[in-house]
């Protein structure tokens, strides 16, 4: 890990903690525990682009038709609740998560008419008394203010190996060499896209959690949030 040195939260804003980080790095499971630690709400900004990659598909629209899939992303009729997601009043909470669905999250993310259409969206999740937020580009793009900035790794096999594991406890069938390219595929896409790649911020804090537990990351994540004392 590297020390911190971020931005200030401005006066009166909500504080924030970004978790960045590649596929299937945990992120999401950290930022979850995180801000049930902390009493604080939690932003998931991968369900934003899985919907809208769920959208183009339901739609019939080319993945690669720009214009198209930021029409859909501004229209989003989303709504999360009791940790279900629902789309147009339809549950999508287990067809948002299907592989052929985060792939194609990967492409129409690459879009920046695409982010640009979902940012405003996912800077309103910021509220009292504060907001962990799981992403890509939170400590970049999205709040690149946040107090707290951390940048979740992982070796590639690892992460494939974690994934395999996942969808098995579903009952659903997966290849591990397959879930190994697939993965391979999007890191090559999200850190190679001209527009908010997957980076880490200058002043974040990298973990990498290949050999340690999820424990440990959210006692590493809630220490680091501590020891920075008073706002």
């Amino acid at each position: 890990m590297h020390p911190t040195a971020s931005a200030q939260t401005p006066s009166g804003a909500a504080p924030v903690i970004t978790i960045d980080g590649p596929t299937a790095s945990g992120k999401g499971t950290i930022a979850q525990r995180v801000a049930e630690r902390l009493g604080w709400r939690v932003l998931d900004s991968g369900a934003l682009y899985r919907l809208t990659a769920l959208a183009v598909q339901d739609a019939g629209a080319d993945a690669c038709n720009e214009p198209a899939a930021a029409a859909l992303a501004r229209q989003l009729d989303v709504r999360f609740d009791a940790g279900g997601v629902w789309l147009r009043d339809r549950d999508v909470t287990q067809a948002i998560r299907r592989e052929a669905i985060g792939n194609l999250a990967s492409q129409v993310a690459a879009w920046p008419a695409v982010r640009t259409a979902l940012l405003a969206r996912q800077r309103d999740f910021r509220a009292a008394p504060g907001l962990v937020a799981d992403g890509r580009d939170m400590g970049t793009v999205v709040f690149p203010d946040a107090p707290l900035k951390i940048f979740l790794d992982a070796a590639v096999g690892v992460r494939a190996e974690r994934r395999y594991k996942q969808l098995s406890e579903k009952g659903i069938s997966a290849n591990l060499d397959d879930l190994l390219n697939d993965l391979r595929d999007r890191d090559a896409r999200d850190r190679g896209r001209a527009h908010a790649p997957l980076v880490a911020a200058h002043d974040a804090v990298t973990i990498d959690s290949s050999h340690i537990g999820v424990d440990q990351v959210v006692q590493q994540v809630l220490a680091l949030w501590s020891a920075r004392g008073p706002a």
